[in-house]
């Protein structure tokens, strides 16, 4: 059973920096891998980042890369994304996801992810 609660959503100005995190209450994780995804107002949800159970592999979508970090702490069960130098259009709700049928990948496709958490708002003004 995988079950995923996110933390560390806020409001702050654009060039600042967050850190998500999400716990995985289950008892998988350490073989799983991970993704954060994030969906704004009036769009479609879109891949962020993802990692493979042991983080020897890493996946960043475009408009992240070299802004966001995606990192994990299987001894905690938890999953990170550090986020700096954010822009307003990285305001959305964020959602970290479960791959738990191949955990050497870290894919960027959302249909490979069976499981999802609740979401944190994450909103940058300028």
């Amino acid at each position: 059973q995988v079950q995923l609660v996110e933390s560390g959503g806020g409001l702050v100005q654009a060039g600042a920096s967050l850190r998500l995190s999400c716990v995985d209450t289950g008892r998988t994780f350490t073989s799983t891998a991970m993704g954060w995804f994030r969906q704004a107002p009036g769009k479609e949800r879109e891949f962020v980042a993802a990692i493979n159970w042991r983080s020897s592999s890493t996946s960043y979508a475009e408009s992240v890369k070299g802004r966001f970090t995606i990192s994990r702490e299987n001894a905690k069960n938890t999953l990170y994304l550090q986020m700096s130098s954010l822009k307003p259009e990285d305001t959305a709700v964020y959602y970290c996801a479960a791959d738990v049928h191949e955990s050497w990948r870290a894919s960027t496709r959302s249909v490979d992810f069976e499981y999802w958490g609740q979401g944190t708002q994450v909103t940058v003004s300028s």
